[in-house]
């Protein structure tokens, strides 16, 4: 019994802070999991900005109302769900994911959740749990799923190489030259392809 598993930014959306940093012009924000593998220390950097930026949650959901799934992936995503089940497994928080679920067809969504205070000051994180990705994939695993993950950053490399089959998608030259035993695409029709020659 197989189970997909997908990152959803730069995979399937937009990076939704580099969206943000592009929108209003704080080019710090643009920083992502591609560049810093540490997410705790990566949230904290950002929230730092936000706050000397007097910014919180309203204005990051205003950018993301704008965004739209990439070309192609919507498409991509609903054959891959005619063929196998399917759960998008992502760092990014509850709030920020919900209308781009909607654009996306509503896929499941394995996200986190932003500590939010009553004036929209993001005051920090709740994250599912340490190792977070492939935690998600071990536990998958143990409850009867082979699983077959895709992402492009560093913090995928865990829930990849934890699966009977992983890919980079849409990912760096730095990484995928860092990482020369998993098979780096760039196409949706690409990645279609190689999951289902791991489809039991």
């Amino acid at each position: 019994m197989d189970i997909v598993c997908l990152d959803l930014e730069g995979v399937l959306v937009p990076e939704i802070w580099i969206e943000f940093a592009n929108a209003t012009g704080i080019q710090e924000l643009t920083r992502t999991t591609r560049e810093e593998p540490d997410y705790d220390k990566l949230m904290q950097y950002r929230l730092d900005i936000l706050k000397e930026h007097h910014l919180g949650l309203s204005e990051i959901q205003k950018v993301i109302a704008t965004m739209d799934p990439m070309d192609g992936a919507k498409e991509f995503l609903d054959e891959l769900r005619s063929l196998t089940q399917v759960v998008i497994v992502s760092d990014t928080f509850s709030q920020f994911a919900q209308p781009l679920m909607k654009k996306l067809g509503w896929p499941t969504i394995f996200c986190n959740e932003l500590l939010v205070d009553e004036d929209g000051t993001i005051s920090g994180w709740k994250m599912r749990k340490a190792e977070k990705k492939q935690t998600v994939i071990e536990l998958l695993q143990q409850i009867g799923f082979e699983t077959i993950a895709s992402g492009d950053s560093h913090n995928d490399l865990g829930m990849i190489r934890a699966s009977k089959a992983g890919f980079l998608f849409k990912t760096t030259p730095e990484l995928a030259k860092a990482n020369p035993d998993i098979t780096a695409l760039e196409t949706y029709d690409e990645l279609l392809a190689a999951i289902k020659e791991h489809l039991a």
